[in-house]
């Protein structure tokens, strides 16, 4: 069975040799993998893979050659949570059902019944189509469904339909200290580098030593100021909600963009730019900082670079007050507008498989506002990101 893994990673085009096959039997041999088959998977994949873009092709011959390996009954044995049970009364609909339930017709239209259905309403309603309550297909409440609504008092997304959100959410910062995985992503990001020596000299000066010492006929020590990288660049990280199963990938790409950049400052934002952004997300509602005044401090010859979905209600780009957690004096397009306006080299980098991106109105929009410069975030697409940079 082993032989015939170590061919087809082969025949898969993942260029593993017989050194590293005979590592892992080694290691088999020491008992490393203690006869688990997730213990064996993490083995072979770290002794065999060396290059991350090869995990995929990795895990699907993995799962075709050891197809059937299953784990004990008992494993499978547990109590059911009583979350589990609450959770229960959530609306579940089929793809038919949705489509029968319509919107109220606008954004002014769902404020105006929003604010008649809480001055009407005297007490708790569950799984219905009109007022505030729980599992229904209303446009208020939690845990139901429908096309546009508000969430009012659900722990988190479910659906990636709500046009706002009635809660106070927190969200966590990005981890730049993450190293698995941000090899590539650097090797992309070296693309957009422009060096320069600046500062006090204090690296050895090789060729003009040479020249100095034959021209004086004694050792002559020449230094120059050290060779950085000179690019400045603004990274925007669209935090919580739907972002939430992008967070590896993201802080991948945070910790690549700190050892990379020495010029970068980062900031976040939650589903489009608004009046204000944050540095620390525990601290978002107590410290945020002024958009105008972060466009007034950076010049213009900094890159820019947008992180995030652009999945969201078209309202929280083309109107006041549309955004999902707080009424913004200004639609969202007027600061994205701003930013292209100002950044001449501005990005949007989209974590989302790029075959989704049609089903939001939203993401067309912003890739509007951009000039078509919205890439996603793979390895392919950070290396076009960075050639549109550099340009």
């Amino acid at each position: 069975m082993f032989v015939t893994f170590f061919h087809e990673l082969k025949a898969s085009g993942i260029p593993v040799t017989l050194k590293e096959y005979l590592t892992l039997m080694e290691a088999m041999e020491a008992g490393l993998a203690r006869f688990q088959v997730e213990d064996f998977y993490h083995l072979s994949r770290t002794a065999l893979v060396k290059d991350e873009r090869n995990l995929d092709k990795f895990d699907r011959v993995f799962g075709h050659v050891f197809k059937g390996l299953e784990v004990s009954a008992d494993a499978l044995l547990a109590d059911i949570p009583q979350e589990w049970l609450r959770k229960l009364s959530e609306k579940f609909l089929t793809e038919e059902e949705k489509k029968l339930i319509e919107g109220l017709g606008g954004w002014d239209r769902i404020m105006a019944e929003l604010k008649k259905r809480l001055a009407e309403q005297k007490g708790r309603h569950q799984g219905g189509n009109k007022w505030i309550g729980t599992a229904g297909t209303s446009p208020f409440g939690s845990y139901g469904y429908n096309r546009e609504g508000v969430r009012i008092g659900q722990d988190r997304n479910r659906n990636n339909r709500a046009v706002k959100v009635w809660d106070r959410r927190d969200y966590k910062d990005l981890d730049d200290t993450v190293e698995l995985g941000t090899c590539n992503i650097k090797l992309a990001l070296r693309r957009l580098r422009k060096f320069a020596r600046e500062g006090a000299p204090g690296e050895l000066d090789l060729d003009g030593t040479i020249r100095s010492t034959a021209n004086k006929g004694y050792l002559d020590l020449r230094l120059v100021p050290e060779r950085r990288n000179t690019v400045k660049v603004l990274l925007f990280f669209d935090v919580g909600g739907s972002m939430d199963p992008f967070i590896r990938l993201c802080e991948e790409l945070f910790s690549a963009a700190r050892a990379e950049f020495k010029h970068m400052e980062y900031f976040y934002f939650h589903n489009c730019l608004y009046e204000k952004v944050w540095k620390s997300n525990r601290r978002r509602h107590d410290e945020p900082i002024e958009t105008w005044k972060v466009l007034h401090t950076y010049a213009s010859d900094y890159k820019v670079i947008f992180v995030g979905d652009a999945a969201m209600s078209p309202y929280e780009l083309t109107h006041a007050g549309g955004s999902v957690e707080h009424f913004n004096e200004e639609a969202g397009t007027a600061w994205l507008e701003r930013i292209v306006d100002i950044y001449p080299k501005a990005i949007w980098l989209n974590p989302a498989p790029e075959r989704h991106w049609a089903y939001a109105a939203s993401s067309d929009l912003i890739r509007r506002i951009f000039a078509g410069r919205m890439f996603p975030l793979t390895l392919e697409g950070l290396d076009k990101a960075m050639r549109e940079l550099t340009r």
